[in-house]
């Protein structure tokens, strides 16, 4: 049985209102944008492979050929939120500061999930 990829929206939920002991809450806030991320471009990847003639390389290629992938069979707002969540994964995992982080992770939430639900 394949890995169900919502169940990482369901995680960025769960990180988005806890703080553990030996991390932040700015340390969840962070990983559950990325995992918000995540669980929407594998979901769409494999919706785009089994229902749109996506040929995924299994490589870091792959994130933007998906967005490529999406416009080209006229899901343009699927790749515009991909493309947005993109971004925003990549401030929260690689930049020292995420201006209004705590925004951030609600609407990642969101967007992930229209993301999932476009894939239907």
């Amino acid at each position: 049985m394949s890995f169900d990829w919502r169940e990482y929206l369901e995680l960025a939920r769960e990180l988005a209102g806890l703080r553990g002991s030996g991390y932040s809450q700015e340390a969840a806030d962070r990983s559950a944008v990325s995992r918000a991320y995540y669980a929407a471009f594998c979901w769409a990847r494999n919706y785009a492979e089994a229902k749109l003639g996506f040929k995924p390389q299994k490589g870091p290629d792959d994130h933007k050929r998906l967005r490529e992938h999406l416009k080209r069979q006229r899901h343009q707002m699927l790749a515009s939120h991909l493309n947005k969540l993109r971004g925003w994964r990549n401030e929260c995992d690689y930049d020292d500061q995420v201006p209004q982080l705590r925004q951030r992770v609600s609407v990642s939430i969101e967007v992930a999930d229209k993301i999932i639900q476009g894939c239907r």
